[in-house]
């Protein structure tokens, strides 16, 4: 049997099992209810309660998962230290009016036996794919995981992970899953830092270099879309000048089409500029838009 728990407060029931989850869901559509989905790994932030807020302006219930997922982490990765905090998050939640928290167990997951996967192809390849071989199969198959526990109507994700994005956009499309995929705009410190639960790995010195990313990839958008500055040749420059700043690597920067994420050789479409690099132990990502002119 599954046990509806609550947080600290009292504020928000959490459940732990598939059964329990499709349970509420089942009770809102039955009263004729849409119902989005926020998945996250938890240690929330004011992005992830963009995501929440989102949510609740399209759909009159909301689901927020919290579920650190192994399969998207590598053998050399932060796994074991990501930082896990349910209770605070729980209470973040329910402060933000979501309805429910699904945070199951890894056997409530991926139970014994359990060996299928999603393969979202070329895209998962590029890019971040290329610097963590196996991420975006882990990424998409707990997220078509989730949308089939959930069943909702709409699914959040913040624009921050832009490629993660559009790759959930592909699997949606490619596997006829019937919800709608919402981007939502990357929530930033007052400096222009991407808001990430990884940013509490960041030392004093190392925090006050990372907003240089953010400042250095408009800047090269600036010069792109304003100045007709060859895509390749401004990102190319921009990891230069990122290693001049401070970041101890970079593992990318590439201007490349907004939906296919193919390299952008000319801004005679939309595009995007994105990048990865590393401080130390971490690894930030950042991107900003490029709009050919009229696009949107």
């Amino acid at each position: 049997m599954d046990r509806r728990e609550r947080d600290g407060s009292g504020g928000i029931a959490v459940v732990r099992s598939i059964a329990a989850l499709r349970e509420s869901v089942d009770a809102w559509r039955a009263a004729g209810e849409k119902v989005a989905l926020v998945p996250t790994m938890g240690a929330l932030h004011a992005g992830h309660l963009a995501l929440v807020a989102r949510a609740r302006a399209l759909c009159p219930r909301v689901v927020a998962t919290v579920f650190v997922n192994p399969a998207q982490f590598g053998p050399n990765e932060d796994f074991a230290r990501y930082p896990r905090d349910e209770a605070a998050d729980a209470a973040k939640l329910a402060a933000a009016k979501c309805d429910l928290v699904f945070a199951p167990a890894v056997d409530e997951m991926y139970p014994p036996g359990f060996a299928a996967s999603v393969d979202p192809g070329v895209m998962a390849e590029r890019l971040c794919g290329a610097f963590r071989p196996g991420h975006f199969v882990g990424v998409a198959t707990v997220v078509v995981k989730l949308l089939l526990q959930a069943g909702p109507d709409i699914a959040c994700f913040g624009e921050k992970d832009y490629q993660q994005l559009q790759i959930i956009r592909r699997v949606v499309r490619d596997l006829d899953l019937r919800v709608r995929i919402e981007g939502v705009p990357t929530v930033r410190e007052a400096d222009g830092l991407a808001l990430s639960s990884r940013n509490a790995y960041l030392s004093p010195a190392e925090r006050a270099i990372a907003p240089a990313l953010h400042r250095i990839l408009t800047a090269t958008a600036a010069r792109i879309v304003q100045r007709g500055a060859a895509p390749g040749e401004a990102a190319a420059a921009a990891a230069a000048e990122l290693l001049r700043t401070g970041f101890a690597a970079v593992d990318y920067v590439a201007a490349c089409d907004a939906a296919t994420l193919e390299p952008l050789d000319r801004l005679d479409r939309p595009g995007r500029l994105l990048a990865a690099v590393r401080l130390g132990a971490t690894r930030l990502i950042d991107n900003v838009p490029l709009l050919a002119e009229g696009g949107r």
